[in-house]
């Protein structure tokens, strides 16, 4: 006579099995390609990453469903070592194919340079940092900056891009528009490579105050190049918002902005280089602040890269009723309404020796 199994162990037996086909469901959904179109991302490993210290980055980039199951696939399969470089992943790709495809070590680039844009720096000084890290050779700078078919192709690609950049009297025309930044970057890559990864930054980092720029009375480009004289008069990032307030007040009034660093620019002069000649100063052109006919007005274009800081101060300035600004060799900032009080707050700085001099 057969002995019958009992029933409780039937059924645990069976709850067991449905666990195992369930857990094998679930890790195989999370372990399947993000999506089912193919899209290359440019990749980073850097130098002394392992597999499971690549799982946040790799979830950022949307290339893997879940960091849990990616490190269990690498806890379960143990692959080989690692290579620093830039690798060409695909949003198709199962964890196993991108586990594989790092595996193999097929570097895209490890001609990576780490260069570093300082917010205040201009062209001039972006292009001297450019040609001193890549294979890039000047004129292919400046032709790239001159192009009008490049120059529409951003326009159409970028929402804070307009027309205005193709103004003639401007100096460069990415002026202000290239994000401030740290960035990884190929030495053999393009100018328009280099441009993209910049102008995506741009795009990335004021985004969330497009609503904010599109109800003001100034657009972008006219936010951009504020933003780029506040990032140079202001002596510090709490004085920022005043600054702002100064300049709103004064282009509100129909005074000039009478901004120094806007001349120093006009005369593609740095402010450390030397005094500016009084033909500079009194000279008249789409820069130049200190002249009377650019009374009520901005400059063509920005003058350098602002921070987001000064960004935030021309979208938001601080509402006051000065009119002069004045900062002391402690980067102590004074407002004043009128100019005589503005002349006695520099007189009081020169004679207790708090005057900044370049």
């Amino acid at each position: 006579m057969k002995r019958k199994l009992k029933k409780g162990p039937k059924i645990l037996f069976v709850f067991l099995g449905l666990i195992g086909i369930l857990s094998l469901i679930i890790y195989t959904i999370n372990t399947n390609s993000v999506s089912n179109s193919s899209k290359i991302i440019e990749f980073e490993v850097k130098e002394g990453y392992s597999y499971t210290s690549l799982a946040h980055t790799l979830k950022e980039n949307n290339l893997i469903k879940s960091e849990f199951f990616y490190k269990l696939y690498i806890k379960l399969n143990n692959p080989k070592q690692l290579k620093s470089g830039i690798y060409k992943l695909d949003k198709n790709m199962s964890v196993k194919e991108l586990v594989e495809n790092l595996e193999k070590g097929t570097i895209y680039s490890n001609n990576l340079v780490s260069i570093t844009f300082k917010e205040g720096i201009n062209m001039r000084k972006i292009i001297k940092i450019i040609l001193e890290n890549t294979i890039i050779k000047e004129e292919e700078i400046l032709n790239k900056l001159k192009d009008e078919n490049y120059l529409s192709k951003l326009i159409n690609n970028y929402w804070f891009i307009d027309e205005s950049i193709k103004n003639k009297n401007i100096y460069y025309s990415l002026e202000g528009y290239l994000f401030p930044d740290t960035y990884q970057i190929d030495k053999t890559s393009s100018i328009e490579e280099i441009f993209k990864i910049m102008l995506d930054n741009m795009n990335k980092k004021i985004t969330k105050y497009k609503s904010s720029i599109e109800k003001s009375k100034y657009n972008i480009h006219q936010i951009l190049t504020l933003a780029s004289i506040i990032e140079l008069e202001a002596a510090n990032s709490d004085d920022r918002a005043g600054v702002a307030g100064v300049f709103y007040n004064r282009l509100n009034s129909g005074w000039s902005l009478g901004s120094d660093v806007t001349t120093y620019y006009a005369s593609r002069v740095d402010m450390s280089e030397r005094d500016l000649y009084l033909k500079e100063l009194n000279d008249y052109n789409a820069y130049n602040t200190r002249n009377s006919k650019m009374a009520g007005k901005l400059p063509v274009s920005p003058i350098c890269i602002p921070s987001i800081e000064s960004i935030e101060a021309a979208i938001n300035p601080k509402t006051h009723n000065y009119y002069y600004f004045v900062a002391d060799k402690n980067k102590k900032t004074y407002f004043n309404v009128t100019e005589g009080k503005h002349l006695a707050t520099i007189s009081t700085l020169k004679r207790n020796d708090l005057w900044y001099e370049y």
